[in-house]
């Protein structure tokens, strides 16, 4: 098993925190850039221009439809115990691929829409782009969140603890929603509830039920093809591997940047 050192030392570790880090600052500089115009009697009147600064952030963001690229996996698939390398680059180059292929077809489709498309097209292309969006979203989070020792550390280990009564309490809730979704499809969601400052635990179906302004912090997919390859219908092993290869530095920096966000939306700062 590697050691916190060794993931450290790792070069695609650093890389995908340093991704992590910039993704991260991005969003809450839009954060901050939202309250300071909440503050500015120049843009609060109804329909203001937005400043010139605003106007850099949200260029920031923008991105032509249908050119979303697949992320390479953030850790050497020989090296997690428990999750083969076969299943984790089929995970990988199939089912995440796929939606984030199909997102960027679904968003070229709706490009194409006019005010004579049928309102029943529309709606199901809204539908699979946002099913498509979300699913490449939640893969991406996931793989993300492994690679580690399994060791929780952090802020977020306290967070945790105290809101569930413990540590075990904490794992024990998360375990059993995950076992809900065995032999079905779903994702198990720890999430950071940005109106209301608080870590919320559920599941998503569908890839799209989810928090309302809730931004996820640990991620578990429990579709069959994220376990059954190596464990067949034995969902709770997987379970078990899972957790033995979470990489808590990364679920304790998403933390980290959830709660400034939650402060930025409140108009604070922590």
């Amino acid at each position: 098993m590697a050691t916190m050192d060794d993931q450290n030392h790792d070069p695609q570790r650093r890389a995908t925190l340093a991704a992590l880090a910039t993704g991260g600052a991005i969003f809450l500089s839009g954060c901050n850039a939202a309250a300071e115009a909440a503050k500015s009697p120049s843009t609060s009147a109804a329909g203001a221009a937005p400043s010139a600064s605003a106007r850099s952030t949200l260029a920031s963001f923008a991105q032509p439809r249908g050119a979303h690229a697949v992320k390479p996996l953030p850790f050497v698939a020989t090296k997690l115990p428990g999750l083969s390398e076969k299943l984790l680059v089929s995970h990988h180059d199939n089912n995440y691929a796929s939606a984030v292929k199909n997102l960027n077809k679904a968003e070229e489709e709706l490009t194409r829409v006019t005010k004579d498309t049928p309102p029943f097209v529309v709606g199901a292309l809204q539908e699979r782009a946002l099913g498509f969006r979300n699913s490449a979203t939640l893969h991406e989070l996931y793989f993300e969140n492994l690679g580690g020792d399994g060791v929780p550390h952090g802020a977020v280990d306290t967070w945790m603890s105290e809101g569930f009564g413990s540590r075990a309490k904490w794992e024990e809730s998360f375990r059993q929603v995950a076992a809900s979704l065995g032999g079905g499809s779903g994702w198990v969601l720890l999430a950071h509830d940005l109106r209301r400052d608080g870590l919320v635990l559920g599941w998503s179906g569908n890839h799209s039920q989810v928090v309302a302004l809730g931004a996820p912090v640990l991620v578990l997919d429990m579709y069959e093809h994220a376990y059954q390859m190596d464990y067949g219908a034995a969902a709770a092993k997987y379970v078990d591997a899972f957790f033995a290869n979470l990489a808590w530095d990364v679920v304790d920096v998403r933390f980290a940047r959830a709660r400034r966000a939650a402060a930025a939306l409140r108009g604070e700062s922590i």
